[in-house]
């Protein structure tokens, strides 16, 4: 782990960046807002489609598994929302960050910007559109005549670990694709992975013994089982997965803010 004390001066490093981090809340506010009304700027629906396109993703695979397929069973209709709303916001996050700063690039030549402040925009904008995507989950629960218990409580917990995660991943990301646009192309192919190698539409019971490892290894399935687990089941989530995820992420974050800090100047030169 990188550590950024400094012995002689008695400061951190990183204290004068993330101070101008701090500094630029309007900015994160204007990136978060602008960013939302970017994604639907030109369509008819607008804003109504954060609500519908969750919806037509559910009804698409609801339909290929079980009136098609034959599978699902009793309670796949709650599943099946909650696990696509939850994988719509972390491909989403791989998406967006991996243009966060890239697309900004007249403003950064410009005018000087602490550069992670747009991956941690990119992060805050998505974390809304899931919330939004919780509204498609409480039609469903609704629907389904399923009430949340007290195990509803941990949710700002899970919500606060995801944001975290995102985060950690928008500023890598959205750092590599400045040097290295082809990981945009690769990111597609990325998100198809972890879309049939998690539990998204599919139970982690489905899948036989000898490749159980597929879906324990998938970052994305303590938060998918996690989230079930409070809404659907009225149980406590997996904290120990939880918690190896909330460490990793911070111990990202601070080094990858480390690097921002570090090698802004050649950000610049690339742009």
């Amino acid at each position: 782990m990188l550590i950024f004390f400094n012995s002689g001066t008695k400061e951190w490093y990183l204290k004068t960046y993330l101070k101008e981090i701090l500094r630029r809340k309007d900015l994160l506010l204007y990136l978060v807002t602008s960013g939302l009304k970017a994604e639907h700027r030109n369509s008819f629906l607008g804003y109504f489609w954060w609500l519908l396109d969750p919806l037509l993703g559910i009804g698409v695979y609801y339909f290929l598994v079980v009136f098609v397929l034959g599978r699902g069973g009793e309670g796949y209709g709650p599943f099946l929302v909650v696990g696509l709303v939850v994988f719509r916001s972390f491909s989403a996050i791989l998406r967006s960050s991996a243009k966060s700063i890239s697309s900004q690039s007249s403003i950064i030549t410009q005018v000087y910007l602490p550069k992670a402040v747009f991956p941690i925009g990119a992060s805050l904008t998505q974390l809304v559109n899931f919330c939004f995507g919780l509204i498609v989950i409480a039609v469903f629960l609704f629907i389904f005549q399923i009430i949340p218990g007290l195990s509803i409580f941990w949710l700002p917990l899970v919500l606060s670990v995801q944001l975290l995660f995102m985060v950690a991943i928008a500023l890598i990301i959205g750092y590599i694709c400045v040097f290295i646009r082809d990981i945009e192309n690769l990111i597609t192919h990325l998100v198809r992975v972890l879309r049939y190698g998690s539990p998204v539409i599919w139970e982690s019971s489905m899948l036989p013994e000898k490749y159980a490892w597929v879906a324990q290894i998938s970052p994305l399935t303590p938060f998918l089982n996690g989230y079930r687990n409070i809404i659907l089941y009225n149980k406590a989530p997996d904290l120990q997965s939880l918690i190896i995820i909330l460490v990793i992420s911070v111990v990202v974050i601070i080094s990858m803010l480390f690097i921002y800090d570090k090698f802004e100047h050649r950000i610049i030169k690339v742009l």
